[in-house]
């Protein structure tokens, strides 16, 4: 993982929701600052107590500096440079489009078109592409040696790869387009959505708008239609941005076989694209002592489970043991059988991978991730040199 820690390097996390996308990018920021790397850590949704850890007080469009203080305090090296952004999607599209070529007026109409604050605010994707956005500008201006995305929560990890095409289409679709005219009355609008692309759209504006609000749509794409070519190629420059050699993305998962099943397709999946997979993050995964034994090669049977298994013996031993510790030995056993499993479907799982792959694990720690001082911890994990060895 260390080596993908470089100048100018882009790192994506890529997962479903609730599998610590969030944390693990915080401590690769931190490890990258630690490395001597100025970097920036872009994320959407932090938890509260991560909120707190990074100093975000509310969202923005700039990355903050942490101070060094704050940076010492968890351990980092006193040159360590590490800002971040809690990302203010409404503020970034809004500036996005203050920026685009043409007359202020009509800049102006589209900021007030109450269609245009639905889109930003409900389309699937509007969110990610400010992510996006946001990534390739920090990327132009070539102020940090390392970018690092959080990725929006979402039910396929996916989505985020597919969200600058969507929109493209969007705009390119022949349906929009005939929006564009100049606005028609309000009894000729639904004439324009006979043709079937247009009522494509029309069922894609419906989704999140209503038909009540289709005249404000076509008030708005009319409005803009000077400003599309700009926007898709924007869209296209942001899109070559994830295909080029500085970017790669970081996969995270958790153990759960359905969870590593879906590794295994995403997997297929950006080969597919040419996307450059980094590495893949194993979180949440048992505790510390069986991620450092898997870490290190050890497959089969480390000691400390080894130890529980010898416990059983002692039920039937005397004196017999009581009630409550019998129970306890037999969780401590049935969480070992657990976890044993886990290790051999996580081995075959590293089997599996390329070998240019990095992968790392981070085990079950919740109440230890949500300060600098246990992020910078799992920044350790992460970056060990052992963590491919399985």
């Amino acid at each position: 993982m260390k080596e993908l820690l470089n100048k100018q390097s882009v790192l994506i996390l890529l997962g479903t929701g609730g599998v610590g996308k969030t944390t693990v990018a915080a401590a690769l920021g931190l490890a990258a600052a630690d490395a001597g790397l100025d970097t920036a850590l872009i994320t959407i949704d932090p938890s509260r107590r991560l909120r707190d850890a990074l100093g975000l007080r509310k969202p923005g469009l700039r990355p903050n500096k942490l101070s060094r203080a704050r940076l010492a305090a968890a351990g980092l090296t006193p040159a360590a440079q590490l800002s971040a952004v809690m990302l203010d999607v409404r503020a970034m599209w809004d500036d996005l489009v203050e920026h685009l070529n043409g007359a202020r007026a009509v800049r102006q109409r589209i900021l007030a078109n109450s269609f245009y604050r639905r889109f930003t605010e409900q389309f699937p994707g509007a969110e990610t592409y400010a992510a996006l956005e946001q990534l390739y500008r920090l990327h132009q201006d070539r102020l940090f040696d390392t970018l690092i995305v959080d990725t929006p929560p979402a039910a396929h990890a996916l989505e985020f790869l597919d969200a600058p095409e969507r929109l493209t289409r969007l705009l390119r679709t022949r349906g929009v387009h005939w929006l564009f005219k100049p606005p028609m009355a309000a009894a000729g609008l639904a004439a324009r959505f006979a043709g079937r692309a247009a009522r494509l759209v029309a069922e894609q504006l419906e989704r999140f708008a209503g038909l009540a609000a289709l005249s404000q749509a076509a008030d708005f794409f009319s409005t803009a239609a000077q400003m599309i070519g700009e926007l898709e190629e924007r869209f296209d420059r942001v899109n070559r941005l994830l295909h080029a050699p500085c970017t790669k993305f970081i996969l995270v998962t958790t153990a759960e076989p359905q969870r590593l099943a879906h590794a295994r397709r995403l997997i297929e999946e950006l080969k597919a694209r040419r996307l450059r997979l980094g590495a893949i993050v194993i979180n949440r995964f048992a505790d510390e002592r069986t991620c450092s034994a898997l870490a290190e090669g050890c497959t089969q049977n480390p000691l400390h489970l080894r130890e529980i298994a010898s416990l059983r013996e002692l039920i039937f031993e005397p004196p017999l043991l009581t009630a409550g510790m019998r129970a306890l030995v037999e969780y401590l056993d049935d969480y070992r059988e657990q976890v044993q499993e886990r290790m051999a479907e996580i081995a075959r799982f590293a089997r599996d991978l390329p070998s240019e792959v990095n992968l790392a694990l981070a085990p079950e720690s919740p109440s230890k991730v949500n300060n600098l001082r246990g992020l910078f911890d799992m920044a350790g994990r992460l970056t060990a040199k052992h963590g491919r060895r399985l």
